[in-house]
Formats: structure tokens, C-alpha cells, sequence
């Protein structure tokens, strides 16, 4: 017999599976999920893609973009608050899902959830790539083309600069811009990509813990880092530089609100660590919120003091907070703001890289994916080491492969259906759950929660129909697999089946 689709995991089963026997070690306060939240945020958000928003799109009105989509996270963030307060089991919002929408919907969403943190690490990695050729450059050391970029990635930065004229330019950068040809196939892969996600993947194996110590000194330097950009470069702020403060108008600063989206992904993968969380109801909230609310105001400074240092059309797209230092004379400041950036990258891809194997158990323990692989923990380490080594050779072999802005793409798109989701389960969880004790609840959810869905829409239809083919591409490779597989293994269907 056939069950329903939209067959919902009760909260009660959810509970008795949280009170039976515990898979992972409980070692995370809420200073470490906090820390985890800013690991998350503070990335290529802020050391990369302030240059382009504030030169291309909204100019000293980026202070304000920063704001909006601040404030569109936040709708989110507050619904993701009260579910994982409510429901502190690992899975995140296909977890949530499943309890409010159906398998259905939570399969979807898990599936969906791929594309935030699995190509969030691709994307991320892709970035530390770069960060790292430029940190070295500074030392005289150089690589070849086909070292640190995807095949695509290098032929078109060669087309581009023969067009130009910029050959030599291009050249300075690189030892070689031969690319070579091995058994009549181009070989350029973004090797020092995939080392990366290596080396983060196999810190992860050990423990949550070394990767929270990990993580935890990364975001120190890297706030270190920001908190100096901020009060030094201060003291290089023209005013002037900020007149007009809106050059391309309202348009241009929405515009840019969408394109630093990529800034704050991040703080919802704080609720996947709920089984690791030494007292989740009170600690998942303020890591969320906290970690959110401490990057909005970082943001909004930065770009404050980047804008005063350095007129909006002349500022570098490429490495901003370093470049506005070194065009002071400043060398050793734009040293160290490279090497924080770096930092600041590999946090971005440790959180992602943690979040996505407990994605996968949160799935596999609901039978929708073979448990062999995905649910199975060290005996030693207590980490989900198959599913986390499954995603470091996935994330680095697509970073290898893929241009950054296709995997930034399909990441935006993919957090913002997410957050769509969630911000949905908690009006339905409302209105078939009042009385379920909610630790910390979404302050006017009636209003809040529909804005979070409204703020998140609007800016899914802004990323173009290309990147709504791949999403719905993407959605359909999902829905094959759970009719051939998720759905004759759901533990659910087999228990509706006995019933």
C-alpha cells in the first residue's frame, strides 16, 4: 500500500530519537557556535565581493545593500531559531521540513541543501585558490595557469587579455600560461582547490572538536583582520569619497543586495550541529542570531571605511580591503589582509564541509540514503566519517572543474529555496502545533515569516533563468532518486505500510 507523500515525521519520534542513544559528542557551547556562524559568514562575502558590489552596483550606498539583505537574513534566521530551539536534531531545515511539509518536501529541501554547502565548499575552495597564488605572488612565488584554475576559467582570462591587450599583465601573475595537452585533452585543473578541501576534509575526520578548535582560531584571526581594516583604515577616510552616496540610485544598491547574498550563507549551518550542542534550545538561537548580528554590523563598517578610503568607481574588484591599503603605500597592512583573508576563506569552507555530512545522517537515518555510507560513525573519532570524506572528494573535484561563478550561482539559488522552505514550515508548524513548547519563538511570525518568504523569492527571480535551469535541472535528478530508492526505503512508509 502507498503512502502519502507528504507524510510528516512526527516531533515526538524526533525527540525519542534525540533521547536515545547519542551519535555524536555534545561538545559545542555557544561561544563555539557562534564562532562556527562568523566562520560561516565571513568569507568571500566581505574580502572579495564588496569590491565589485560597491564599484559595479551601489557604490557608498553598499553600506545600505549590506543593511537590506542583513535584514532579509534575518527573517530567516529567526524562523531558523525557533525550529532549532523546538526540534534540536540534526538536519537542519530538511529536518524541519519533514515535521511541518512531508518526506516529499523534506527530501527536496535536503537535496537542495547540496547545493549550499557541498558547492559552497567547491565555490569557497575555488576562492582560497586565488587568495592563496596572490598571498605567495607578494613573495615571488608563482604558479602555472593550469595549477589553480578550471579549463573554462583559463581560456577565457587568455581570450580576454589578448582582446585587452593585457598578455604581460596576465603573464605576471603566472610561471607559464601554457596550458598542456596530454593524450590531445587540455589538462587544467584547479589543483590547489582540491588540496584544500583535502587537507580541511581530513582535519574534519578527526573530530567536530579539533575542527572547532580549527575553526575558532581562524575566526579570531580573521576578525582580527576586519576590527583592523576598520579602525586603521579610519584614519584614511575622505569624506568626500562617500558624495553622491547613491550613484546608481536605489536600483543599484538592490542590485548589489542580491549580489552580496553569497555574504551572509553561512549562520544556518549552525542548526546542523544541534546533536553536538551542549544545551541546544538555548544555545542554537544565540549562536544564529548572534553570529548574523555580529557580521551585519562588521559588514556595514567595512564598507563604510573602504568606500571613505577609496572612491567607489576606482576601488579593486579583486581584493579590496588589501588593495585600499596598498594604494596608501600601506604594504605590510595589505600583507596582513591578505593572509586574513585567507584565513577568513578557509573557515568559510571548514563550516561548509562540517554541515553537509550531517545533512547526509540526518537523511540516511530516515532511510531516504543507504546508511552504509551515510549514517555510519567512527568508533573512535565519533565523526560521520564516509559521508564527510564522500564530501571532500565531491566538493574538490568540482571546484577542479567548474568556474566560480556558476557554483556561486547555484548556491544562491539553492540557500534561498531553503530559507523559502523554512520560513513556511514555522507558519504551518503554528497553525498543527500550537501547543508545542517552543524555547525561543519567532517574534511576529505572522509577519516575519512571510517577509523571510517574499525577501527570498524576490531574490531568486533576480539570479536570471539560467540559473532557475539548473536549479529545476537539479530538483529533477532529486525526484528520480527518491521515487528509485528514498521512497521504498523510508522508514516512515514502512511503518505507515504495517499500520
Amino acid at each position: 500500500m502507498a503512502y502519502s507523500l507528504f507524510a510528516k515525521k512526527p516531533i515526538e519520534k524526533l525527540e525519542a530519537e534525540l533521547a536515545g542513544e547519542q551519535r555524536l559528542k555534545r561538545v559545542l557551547g555557544p561561544v563555539a557556535l557562534t564562532g562556527l556562524g562568523i566562520g560561516g559568514i565571513i568569507g568571500t562575502g566581505i574580502f572579495v565581493l564588496t569590491g565589485l558590489a560597491a564599484r559595479e552596483f551601489a557604490g557608498p550606498g553598499l553600506m545600505l545593500a549590506f543593511v537590506i539583505a542583513g535584514v532579509g537574513c534575518a527573517f530567516a534566521a529567526l524562523c531558523y531559531a525557533e525550529f532549532a530551539a523546538m526540534i534540536p536534531v540534526t538536519g537542519s531545515a530538511y529536518t524541519y521540513s519533514y515535521a511541518t511539509l512531508g518526506e516529499f518536501f523534506a527530501w527536496i529541501i535536503g537535496w537542495d541543501l547540496i547545493l549550499e554547502y557541498a558547492m559552497g565548499a567547491s565555490t569557497v575552495s575555488y576562492g582560497w585558490s586565488k587568495y592563496f597564488c596572490k598571498l605567495l605572488g607578494l613573495f615571488g612565488v608563482k604558479f602555472p595557469i593550469w595549477v589553480s584554475n578550471d579549463y573554462w576559467s583559463a581560456t577565457h582570462a587568455l581570450e580576454d587579455a589578448a582582446a585587452n591587450g593585457t598578455m604581460a599583465q596576465l603573464a605576471a601573475q603566472y610561471s607559464s600560461l601554457e596550458i598542456p595537452i596530454i593524450a590531445g585533452i587540455p589538462f587544467c585543473l584547479n589543483i590547489i582547490a582540491f588540496l584544500i578541501v583535502g587537507v580541511i576534509t581530513t582535519v574534519l575526520v578527526f573530530g567536530i572538536r579539533e575542527g572547532s578548535r580549527l575553526n575558532m582560531a581562524m575566526v579570531f584571526i580573521k576578525v582580527a583582520v576586519v576590527l583592523f581594516v576598520i579602525f586603521a583604515g579610519a584614519m584614511y577616510v575622505d569624506p568626500t569619497n562617500w558624495s553622491p552616496f547613491l550613484p546608481f540610485g536605489m536600483a543599484g544598491v538592490m542590485a548589489a543586495s542580491g549580489r552580496i547574498f553569497f555574504s551572509y550563507i553561512g549562520f544556518d549551518a549552525i542548526s546542523t550541529y544541534a546533536e553536538e550542542a551542549k544545551n541546544p534550545q538555548r544555545d542554537l538561537p544565540i549562536g544564529i542570531i548572534a553570529s548574523l548580528v555580529i557580521c551585519t554590523l562588521l559588514y556595514i563598517l567595512v564598507s563604510a571605511v573602504i568606500t571613505g578610503m577609496v572612491k567607489y568607481n576606482q576601488i579593486d574588484i579583486g581584493a579590496p580591503l588589501a588593495s585600499a591599503f596598498s594604494n596608501y603605500g600601506l604594504n605590510v597592512a595589505a600583507l596582513l589582509i591578505s593572509a586574513g583573508g585567507l584565513a577568513g576563506i578557509t573557515s568559510v569552507m571548514l563550516v561548509m564541509l562540517m554541515s553537509q555530512p550531517r545533512i547526509f545522517l540526518a537523511m540516511s537515518s530516515d532511510g531516504l540514503l543507504p546508511k552504509k555510507v551515510f549514517n555510519e560513525i567512527h568508533p573512535k573519532y565519533r565523526t560521520p566519517h564516509k559521508s564527510t570524506i564522500l564530501t571532500g572528494l565531491v566538493s574538490g573535484t568540482v571546484a577542479m572543474l567548474t568556474p566560480i561563478d556558476i557554483l556561486a550561482d547555484m548556491v544562491n539559488i539553492g540557500t534561498m529555496l531553503a530559507f523559502v522552505i523554512v520560513c513556511a514550515a514555522v507558519m504551518v508548524l503554528r497553525k498543527t502545533n500550537p501547543d508545542k513548547p517552543r524555547p525561543f519563538r519567532c517574534p511576529a511570525a505572522h509577519i516575519v515569516a512571510p517577509l523571510g518568504i517574499v525577501a527570498n523569492l524576490a531574490m531568486m527571480t533576480a539570479l536570471g533563468w539560467a540559473n532557475w535551469s539548473r536549479l529545476l535541472i537539479w530538483l529533477a535528478i532529486g525526484v528520480v532518486i527518491y521515487f528509485a530508492y528514498s521512497r521504498r526505503h523510508s522508514h516512515i512508509g514502512k511503518e505507515s505500510q504495517i499500520a
